[in-house]
């Protein structure tokens, strides 16, 4: 049932997404260096009925990035697998609709210059309730039994515990047996399938896993894998992995794995950093990843940025996500995206004026051109304001809500001009005014999210 890497070599090698290569902790893309900032309200985003408007909704607001897991669990979602008469899946033919969907959401998002990165897989798509309908549950199909593969037909516990062979069926998982090798041949049908209509496209990044806990060695098997299909097919595939306990930074468990070896993640994605952690806690532990990562320089992204419905695991509330992703851009972060609802703010109003705001400053200063300096901000509280610069030339200020710093003006030559953005809002407000240099007094005009941009006359 393999399908062969269909040939990529379509799109120009220089416009496919890539590492910058004048910054390599940026992305490029057609050529041009591009910031990464999304918010959509699906996951799995090729399988909602209205996508190409979500799509037009979502560039209306300068948004270019959007996560897409591979997922069918949802009500109303294609399956990737046919169903037989009987009920039962047969995981030798493929359902249409589902890569018919694919293929749609690979077409328009390319029209649109959005960039798409893909989790392979999701441990949430085979546990609990979610299971009982899986078409790779062995009662779910036609092609294999319990007794034959190890599978069972419930696993109604959390799938953070590792109990599931589903993803422990490559050689040096801690609990592999050969028997799951019968389970193997359908993951990879399924990986080449995917590969066969996302290759040709030259906006998609791939992300091996959801917030996965289990050893690394899974998600390394899918890196190669999915790096030795690219090259058949004449392209270069940028992959990573995604590790729930990052949120931890510098006492997760997998830190080094990834950091340490940038042969085979090519990217990094630290999204849960943006989960339990917040204000000034987030800024540092997000700081600290991004400094480890640049040992070996590569874009960092967070595909996902909580922030809505209070849950328990510590999204806080839409205020909260708002103040992660412009942290996370202001940071360094080569991108960064909204969450669904309702453990994110997706793309509703919050969503909207922040990444409107971001654009806005961005026409007067590419992040890419400046980085953190906190030693320019004085007279300043916890988490009351964030700066990114280079000194002399270009000053990008956050205020989380509100307040009044001291910005240390000094290194610039001449006055500089001063520009109010409303992040609630989206919008300018005011006129410019002169300022510096020297040290000056920074007030917001009002309270609530302000990004104020600096640059020469």
């Amino acid at each position: 049932m393999a399908t062969s890497p269909t040939p990529a070599a379509a799109m120009c090698p220089a416009d496919r997404i890539q590492p910058w290569g004048q910054n390599p902790h940026y992305w490029q893309y057609k050529g041009r260096p591009i910031l990464l900032v999304g918010g959509s309200v699906e996951d799995n985003l090729f399988q909602i009925a209205d996508l190409q408007q979500h799509l037009d909704d979502m560039r209306a607001v300068g948004a270019n990035y959007i996560r897409n897991t591979m997922s069918d669990r949802d009500p109303g979602d294609a399956r990737a697998y046919l169903q037989l008469d009987s009920g039962q899946y047969d995981l030798n033919q493929w359902n249409p609709e589902y890569w018919e969907r694919f293929e749609n959401m690979l077409r328009w998002t390319a029209e649109r210059d959005i960039v798409l990165q893909i989790e392979v897989w999701d441990r949430f798509d085979h546990s609990r309730d979610c299971w009982e309908t899986d078409p790779y549950r062995p009662g779910n199909n036609v092609n294999y039994t319990s007794e034959e593969t190890g599978l069972a037909e419930d696993y109604p516990k959390h799938p953070g515990g590792h109990h599931h062979p589903f993803f422990h069926c490559v050689p040096g998982m801690p609990a592999y047996e050969e028997r799951f090798d019968a389970i193997r041949p359908y993951q990879e049908a399924f990986v080449d399938k995917l590969l066969s209509h996302s290759l040709p496209h030259g906006h998609v990044l791939y992300c091996m896993n959801n917030e996965t806990s289990d050893s690394p060695v899974w998600g390394q098997y899918w890196i190669d894998f999915i790096g030795r299909r690219a090259a058949e097919a004449g392209v270069t595939a940028y992959c990573t992995d995604m590790f729930d306990d990052w949120y931890k930074a510098e006492d997760n468990a997998t830190l080094r794995t990834v950091m340490d070896d940038g042969d085979t993640y090519t990217f990094v994605d630290i999204s849960q950093v943006n989960s339990r952690n917040f204000g000034q806690v987030h800024w540092d532990r997000m700081q600290w990843l991004l400094e480890r990562a640049s040992a070996h320089p590569r874009p960092v992204n967070t595909t996902k940025v909580y922030g809505s419905g209070f849950k328990g695991f510590g999204t806080g509330g839409p205020e909260d996500g708002v103040e992660r992703l412009i942290r996370n851009l202001l940071g360094g972060c080569a991108g960064s995206r909204f969450h669904r609802p309702d453990s994110g703010n997706g793309l509703n109003t919050y969503a909207r004026g922040a990444i409107r705001a971001v654009r806005l400053a961005e026409e007067h200063v590419k992040l890419w051109d400046v980085e953190p300096h906190m030693e320019l901000l004085l007279e300043r509280d916890e988490n009351e304001a964030y700066v990114a610069a280079d000194p002399g030339q270009a000053y990008v200020v956050y205020f989380t809500y509100g307040g009044q710093v001291q910005l240390d003006l000094s290194a610039c030559a001449g006055p500089m001009q001063l520009r109010w953005i409303s992040v609630a809002e989206g919008c300018r407000v005011g006129d410019p005014a002169q300022i510096g240099p020297g040290l000056i007094d920074l007030t917001t005009p009002a309270s609530g999210g302000w990004l104020a941009t600096v640059t020469p006359e």
